[in-house]
């Protein structure tokens, strides 16, 4: 019987990975501010000079947590040219991943929200949610372009309006769960948003329904 030794990289991507995870469970029970690198070695099994050796400080861990928090949250959409379907899916996959929203996500929602009001986060999710707009702004200006969206609209103010939705619609969801149903909300913000969206009709003529995207398997929450 063989057996496949792991090389040096797949032995220090896993151990980042519960750490990361380390981080974030730290994050959930008691607040960014239980947060230490002697805290997040303890809790994965790892010594603190191993947490040192991987981020180096505090800042860097928390830097490399906000990326690994957002990252995939709404899975699939990297395949999808920019324009309203893209932004539709992400709305949706969105809305709906907040329903079985697991530690690294809810770790993400709680940083966020405690960026306010904490130095040390605040730069860290001014730049992630600044990519996320861009991403937003990105789709809107592809769909004015092709059609799919009305010329009229406002790329960056739907782009701000969009995220602060999404990330407030996740805050309550952690809440109080009972309260937000995302199954429903999923659909609702979704259609929501391609109303709001739509080319406005000329009188006369009769407005043709979009064929509403259909959500796939790879786009539900891990």
């Amino acid at each position: 019987m063989t057996t496949t030794r792991r090389t040096q990289q797949e032995r220090r991507d896993q151990a980042e990975a519960a750490l990361l995870g380390a981080a974030a469970e730290l994050v959930v029970e008691q607040g960014v501010r239980s947060l230490t690198l002697a805290r997040v070695g303890e809790r994965a099994g790892y010594s603190r000079g191993l947490v040192t050796h991987h981020f180096g400080s505090k800042q860097v861990l928390l830097e490399r947590l906000a990326r690994a928090t957002q990252t995939g949250f709404v899975p699939g959409l990297g395949d999808l040219s920019p324009g309203l379907d893209r932004l539709l899916r992400l709305i949706e996959g969105y809305v709906g991943a907040l329903g079985g929203v697991g530690v690294l996500n809810r770790a993400f929602l709680l940083l966020w929200a405690e960026a306010a009001t904490a130095s040390e986060l605040a730069p860290i999710f001014r730049e992630r949610d600044e990519a996320f707009r861009a991403d937003l702004r990105e789709d809107v200006t592809a769909g004015i372009d092709d059609g799919t969206i009305r010329p009229d609209v406002e790329a960056g103010e739907v782009a701000v309006a969009v995220v602060g939705q999404l990330r407030g619609i996740g805050l309550q969801r952690l809440l109080d769960a009972e309260a937000v149903d995302t199954e429903r909300l999923r659909h609702s913000v979704t259609e929501y948003w391609r109303r709001t969206l739509a080319p406005h009709v000329p009188d006369g003529v009769t407005a043709q329904r979009p064929r509403r995207p259909q959500r796939r398997a790879a786009d539900a929450a891990s």
